[in-house]
């Protein structure tokens, strides 16, 4: 089974003359129309504010809400109470961190991460681990990019409360095995946090499945918007849980001299008035996905995985950073040998290719690896073989400028 070959004409910004070759996926999809329409339909049909009002557009916005809690739980294998929306992947980190963490987590407790996190799976826990006297424990990662099992085991003991792993990697796209990890985790009483950023729009994720406590994302990640993330969680989990921040929506009644009353999940973590556009968004962004099939698009990501590595695989100073070939996830991390990244991007980048250069967020892993970043190609459903022969083509090109001459070992995100 393979992706329709009209997939491109789905994305306005992709069509054209003078459209960019996008790799640059990891960082943000682009939009296809049907998302862009799902947006524009709600503001122009039934925008209002949800879960306040009795009247007719009132309640259409909460249906179009509600609706879009479903589609999202359906996606993942949850129930729509197990829902609960919130501005990203990192919004969604510091919401398990601040109320579960902070409820749990102790003086001499521990907290375990892997060596391959996006800051927004780490600095919440090291923020956590220092306010409360805690030990942040960091699994080793390997020199292929990968976490062991039995390191992440051996990591596990009567002082840990809480895990938080990366299903996929955003730098090398390695792709961990959260279910054998949180059954280990759930062998010793640890609660269990995956970050799924990099994951949901390359595989199809089943949170019962996986038996992760706690599962997040971000829309736009995703074919959705910006500014709309996902946190799932078991009900139990949910209603045991305090509210992360306070306000309307969240209450059932206040007064000033007795106790507040609290909603339940989960619309006890949505205080004030939700991205209901975003959320609309990120449900079609999903439907548009399922559309196309898991098979396909999981094969469309091998192609272009295998594509690159072919690509570059003659190109005598260019460096497959892991290995992405094993389970590939769309994404590939390259180093050029003598020639800083940010040097390579702006080379490709003077040649109409977006990819992302650095540390990506997660400077301790490259300082793992020994190096100063990567130039990292990450692929969606609209990429193609040829974009990755122009890549190829230009990277031939590439010389030393001014970062490697001037600033070698300066980085940034």
């Amino acid at each position: 089974m393979s992706l329709p070959l009209t997939v491109r004409e789905d994305f306005p910004l992709l069509c054209g003359a003078g459209a960019p070759v996008y790799l640059d996926n990891a960082a943000t999809t682009q939009k296809p129309r049907s998302v862009l329409d799902a947006e524009i339909g709600y503001y122009t049909t039934s925008n209002s504010n949800v879960g306040r009002g009795y009247h007719s557009l009132a309640l259409a916005a909460t249906e179009c809400y509600e609706h879009a809690r479903s589609a999202v739980a359906d996606m993942i294998g949850a129930g729509a109470g197990e829902i609960v929306f919130t501005m990203n992947t990192t919004d969604a980190t510091n919401l398990v961190a601040d109320t579960v963490g902070g409820r749990i987590v102790g003086p001499g407790d521990q907290v375990v991460v892997s060596g391959m996190e996006h800051n927004s799976n780490l600095l919440p826990w090291r923020r956590l681990c220092e306010a409360k006297g805690a030990e942040l424990v960091v699994v080793p990662v390997g020199p292929l990019g990968r976490v062991e099992l039995a390191d992440f085991a051996a990591a596990m003991g009567p002082r840990v409360r809480i895990a938080a792993v990366a299903h996929v990697s955003n730098v090398l796209g390695t792709v961990n095995p959260v279910r054998e990890m949180a059954a280990v985790a759930h062998r010793h009483g640890v609660l269990v946090l995956v970050d799924g950023a990099q994951a949901v729009a390359h595989l199809p994720v089943d949170v019962r499945d996986l038996d992760a406590d706690f599962y997040c994302f971000s829309g736009h990640k995703v074919y959705g918007p910006m500014g709309i993330g996902v946190l799932y969680s078991r009900s139990s989990l949910l209603e045991d849980m305090p509210p992360f921040r306070v306000g309307g929506g969240t209450v059932k009644g206040v007064s000033t001299t007795e106790p507040v009353r609290y909603v339940g999940a989960p619309a006890r973590f949505e205080a004030g008035t939700p991205n209901v556009a975003g959320a609309v968004g990120l449900a079609a962004g999903l439907d548009y996905l399922r559309g196309l099939g898991w098979e396909a698009v999981r094969a469309h990501d091998a192609e272009l995985v295998e594509a690159t590595l072919e690509a570059v695989a003659d190109l005598g100073n260019v460096d497959v950073v892991g290995d992405p070939g094993d389970l590939p996830c769309g994404i590939v991390s390259l180093s050029v040998r003598g020639i800083h990244p940010y040097d390579v991007g702006a080379h490709l980048d003077a040649h109409g290719v977006a990819v992302r250069c650095g540390v990506h967020c997660a400077s301790t892993f490259l300082d793992d690896l020994g190096l100063v970043g990567t130039v990292r190609l990450s692929f969606a459903v609209y990429n193609t073989v040829e974009e990755i022969e122009y890549v190829r083509s230009v990277l031939k090109t590439v010389q030393p400028g001014t970062w490697t001459t001037d600033h070698p070992t300066t980085r940034f995100l």
